[in-house]
């Protein structure tokens, strides 16, 4: 828009824009609104003071844009901020389109008090006094430039009842509200291995005390779904819009269980890549509405195309019986197009078993190439490593000579010659004072040194990437490791209907068929590719 342009352009204009950003803040009187300022947001004030002024037209644009329900301040600070510091932080902001009909559910409901646990630059808070309701809004931001935003927002919009916390919302303490608090926001998404092991003690300890566990990998969005089981009070409302990873996999398992137990978990609204709920990002988001201590029978499920086709959120979905999520772990299942199988086609399951390449251990030790391996060559196995080798090589893979090798030991070392033996004993004694025969994978294995590479698959396939997925005839004979899916016939199946099947599959396969991430990557686990759906073999041997 022009007015985030035009902020923008003045901003990066300042020899720091940040506190060029701050300073643009601090004109727009955050200082004077959502109670008393912490020492690291006036610290950062302090440091804008030296700026110069933003010109007074631009101040006009700003808090007419603010007004009109735009966000300069945050699209400017989505800007200047390198994207990958903003993913590791979790500040990745929310489309318009998505903000409105949180809002719309959150305030049908009549909410006393509003938070936003992780407000940005405040769109859903400024969304909610726009709105006209009457809740106390709180905002909540560990990032001080972000709640100078979220400050100047509501300072424009003249609101008085607002709180504004630099803080970490798992921690902070709330005071009691006699009315309904409503929940609403965009969670960070920040990987578990960007915590500290102080914020991952406090989710242990909080999930223990609701009777729960938290496994080390969950992120910290998840961590929000749980911070607010323990603040919240029987009715109190929450709409969390994330990634939908937590659907499936594992370590979202706490946030299926609290969205059951605890939560009291109404609806789930799941947008699809292609309708980019994330900037520059391909992910499936998950908009989850609760009722606090409630516990409907069901849970209602519903897939959305596009942005423009949310609202509204209320009693929109299918049904799903609580009991039934109970039980299983995958509950994606229940926004997915049912899986009919169109006429004259069959499932990949039907034809071919799909595996997952050899995990290696150590592929520091495991794989090399000819040239730096001195090892006898019977041993050094062409292998695809890497899946940019399977993108490159398109419709065929024609030659190993590209490929590295892995070292792919036999598990009776006297198969060897006496040279060979004496080679492979001496890169063995090298591995073991790294250490490697004491890793996972290898202290798992018959014989430490050997890999077990699977024979080679006739089509391979790429199975995580922000692409579809690729799928190569295999000519070269070439092994794979974890990084590549191997379609292994049932049958004997002639060369040209696996030409037509690979073919066929690079065709019709879509990102929309596989589970997506946060951060735009699609996975296709084994028995997802199997579902996929192929001709016939008699189809495709009659092509």
């Amino acid at each position: 828009m022009v007015s985030s342009n035009s902020v923008t352009e003045w901003v990066l204009g300042q020899e720091n824009p940040e506190l060029g950003l701050a300073r643009l803040t601090a004109q727009l009187d955050a200082a004077d609104t959502g109670g008393a300022l912490t020492t690291r947001e006036t610290a950062l004030l302090a440091g804008a003071d030296n700026h110069r002024a933003a010109p007074r037209q631009l101040i006009r644009t700003v808090r007419a844009a603010l007004k009109q329900g735009e966000d300069p301040l945050g699209d400017t600070f989505s800007t200047i901020r390198p994207g990958k510091i903003r993913r590791d932080s979790g500040a990745v902001y929310t489309p318009a389109g998505m903000v409105s009909p949180m809002i719309d559910w959150a305030m049908d409901r009549d909410p006393a008090r509003f938070v936003d646990p992780g407000c940005g630059s405040g769109r859903f808070l400024l969304a909610a006094a726009r709105s006209k309701g009457s809740a106390q809004l709180i905002g909540v931001d560990l990032d001080p430039l972000a709640t100078l935003m979220t400050r100047a927002g509501l300072a424009v919009l003249q609101v008085t009842d607002a709180q504004v916390k630099n803080a970490d919302f798992t921690t902070l303490r709330f005071p009691t509200h006699a009315g309904v608090t409503a929940y609403v926001g965009n969670p960070p998404y920040v990987r578990h291995h960007n915590l500290s092991p102080a914020t991952k003690a406090w989710a242990q300890r909080t999930a223990a005390k609701l009777g729960l566990t938290i496994s080390g990998l969950a992120g910290l969005h998840a961590y929000f779904f749980l911070a607010v089981a323990a603040k919240a009070k029987a009715n109190d409302i929450g709409c969390f819009v994330t990634s939908a990873e937590w659907m499936d996999v594992n370590y979202g398992a706490i946030v299926r269980r609290l969205l059951l137990d605890h939560l009291g978990g109404e609806a789930i609204h799941v947008l699809e890549p292609e309708s980019m709920p994330f900037e520059n990002t391909a992910t499936t988001a998950a908009i989850s509405c609760f009722n606090v201590r409630s516990r409907p029978d069901s849970i209602h499920f519903r897939p959305v195309a596009a942005i423009s086709e949310l609202p509204p959120l209320q009693g929109a979905g299918e049904p799903v019986l609580r009991d039934r999520l109970s039980e299983i772990s995958r509950w994606s299942t229940f926004v997915r197009t049912r899986n009919v199988t169109p006429e004259g086609y069959i499932e990949l399951g039907e034809l071919c078993r799909v595996h997952r390449g050899t995990v290696t251990g150590s592929n520091r030790t495991w794989v090399t190439t000819e040239l730096d391996a001195d090892l006898p060559p019977s041993v050094l196995t062409p292998t695809v490593t890497r899946a940019r080798e399977l993108f490159a090589a398109g419709v065929e893979l024609s030659t190993a000579a590209g490929l590295r090798r892995v070292v792919d030991l036999p598990v009776d070392l006297d198969e060897l010659s006496s040279d060979d033996r004496r080679r492979v004993d001496n890169f063995l004694k090298r591995a073991k004072r790294l250490g490697v025969h004491n890793g996972y994978i290898a202290s798992h294995r018959a014989a430490w040194w050997s890999v077990g590479l699977r024979r080679p698959a006739p089509i391979l396939a790429t199975y995580m990437a922000r692409r579809p997925p690729a799928f190569v005839r295999n000519l070269a004979s070439a092994r794979h490791i974890n990084i590549a899916h191997g379609l292994y016939p049932r049958q004997d199946i002639p060369t040209e209907a696996l030409d037509k099947l690979a073919d066929s599959l690079r065709r019709s396969i879509s990102l929309a068929q596989g589970r997506t991430y946060a951060g735009g990557l699609t996975k296709f686990e084994p028995k997802e590719m199997e579902r996929l759906h192929v001709p016939t073999l008699e189809t495709l041997m009659s092509a």
